[in-house]
């Protein structure tokens, strides 16, 4: 299904431009048809088509005169009909995505969105705030925006916490207090490591006709030069990310060296007054919330930013909410999709050249510094560390404040 999705998005950005409104709607028409049932939708989700212009199309097909009128010319000029709710309603889609953003839902491979409130309370919501529209028009809003209606998927890590919604609050209003005071708030993960060598990628793209590109038959990690490590932060108001790619371990360490390379290229020129940073992240791995590690480099890189760095973390079985995974490495996936990750160079190249339509802009950079597994950190060390724990859920989130009124060298 993964395949059809991408070879159908492929038709669709290449035909689309040429097109007119009623050559798409046949277009589309004719793609649903050939893949049968469940066609409409599918085509409606990859290409953004509304549902009814795609059965007005099928209508087409089956109607001969129809078919002579379009090809005689008669089809409706471009920009002509109804003109979309959020011309007359600038603020419709910013006060939709609000509605929305607490309970967004992402898997780390796909680049949709879903959303668990229905289209119908939605526009409740949204009538309420003084938006006049009705369930249709927030579907065609959602599409638009990259969202879909989706069944549950088997993709969940765990027990539900018991305080998992009240932890998602607690996240959001750190967010919105620290956007709102003009503080840097960042998303950050690491995504699936990548054989580097000439393994097959997922996904397909135009190559001259029969001549694809050659990789192995099987994909042996011991045929691999090494494995490519990309560990990514996402800025959630500014929507850039920042992608460093290490070759050995996934340690605190290295996660830790990326956010403060994040800062020193990127951060601290967009936020030349910041005083805090709030960093959103899942609780395990090498930003785990358990990690001794990674609170004692935090506290290294608040002594030497001057930042006092303030940490939350998803609750257990929730790492697919973090932004990062919808919102940059997914856009990484599709970029690279088809292409053969054969060098560090190759791979830290199609990361920084990722970018969307949204304004999404990525930078990357390789880090071959080696990072050592097995490092024990006593409890004397931790009490050196500045932290303070929140009185909800301490474990989760917590804030480490630099030891000293003046920054050491970045």
């Amino acid at each position: 299904m993964a395949d059809r999705e991408d070879e159908l998005r492929v038709r669709y950005e290449a035909l689309a431009p040429g097109m007119t409104e009623a050559e798409l709607r046949r277009w589309a028409a004719a793609e649903a048809r050939s893949v049968g049932w469940g066609g409409v939708t599918l085509v409606a989700r990859v290409t953004g088509l509304s549902r009814p212009r795609i059965t007005r199309g099928l209508a087409d097909l089956a109607d001969p005169d129809q078919t002579a009128r379009v090809a005689a010319g008669h089809i409706r000029r471009p920009g002509a009909g109804r003109p979309p709710a959020t011309d007359h309603a600038p603020g419709l889609v910013a006060a939709l995505e609000r509605l929305v953003a607490a309970s967004t839902r992402g898997d780390p491979e796909s680049p949709l969105q879903w959303s668990s409130k229905s289209t119908a309370k939605l526009a409740q919501e949204l009538r309420a705030l003084g938006f006049p529209v009705s369930a249709v028009t927030v579907g065609a809003v959602l599409v638009a925006q990259g969202y879909s209606l989706q069944a549950p998927r088997k993709t969940h890590e765990g027990g539900d916490h018991p305080d998992r919604d009240a932890q998602f609050q607690h996240i959001q209003a750190a967010v919105e207090h620290a956007q709102a005071t003009g503080q840097p708030v960042i998303s950050v993960d690491c995504k699936k490591k990548e054989l580097v060598g000439e393994f097959k990628n997922g996904g397909r793209e135009w190559q001259p006709k029969g001549h694809p590109v050659a990789v192995n038959v099987y994909d042996f990690p011991t045929d691999a030069l090494f494995k490519a490590i990309p560990y990514g932060v996402y800025d959630l108001t500014r929507n850039e990310g920042w992608v460093g790619v290490g070759i050995t371990h996934e340690t605190a360490e290295f996660a830790v060296d990326t956010i403060r390379q994040w800062w020193r290229q990127m951060g601290r020129r967009a936020y030349p007054a910041a005083t805090a940073l709030v960093i959103t992240a899942d609780g395990g791995g090498s930003n785990s919330s358990r990690s001794r590690g990674w609170k004692l480099h935090l506290q290294d890189l608040a002594d030497r930013t001057g930042l006092t760095i303030q940490v939350c973390h998803f609750p257990p079985g929730t790492s697919k909410w973090n932004k990062i995974e919808h919102r940059l490495f997914s856009q990484i996936t599709l970029n690279w999709r088809g292409r053969p990750l054969t060098t560090l160079e190759a791979i830290v190249s199609l990361i920084a050249a990722t970018h969307t339509k949204t304004g999404l802009k990525v930078a990357a950079m390789a880090n071959q510094k080696t990072y050592r597994t097995g490092i024990k950190i006593p409890k004397a060390r931790m009490k050196e560390i500045n932290l303070t724990r929140d009185a909800f859920h301490g474990e989760w989130n917590y804030t480490i404040r630099p030891r000293s009124l003046v920054p050491s060298k970045l």
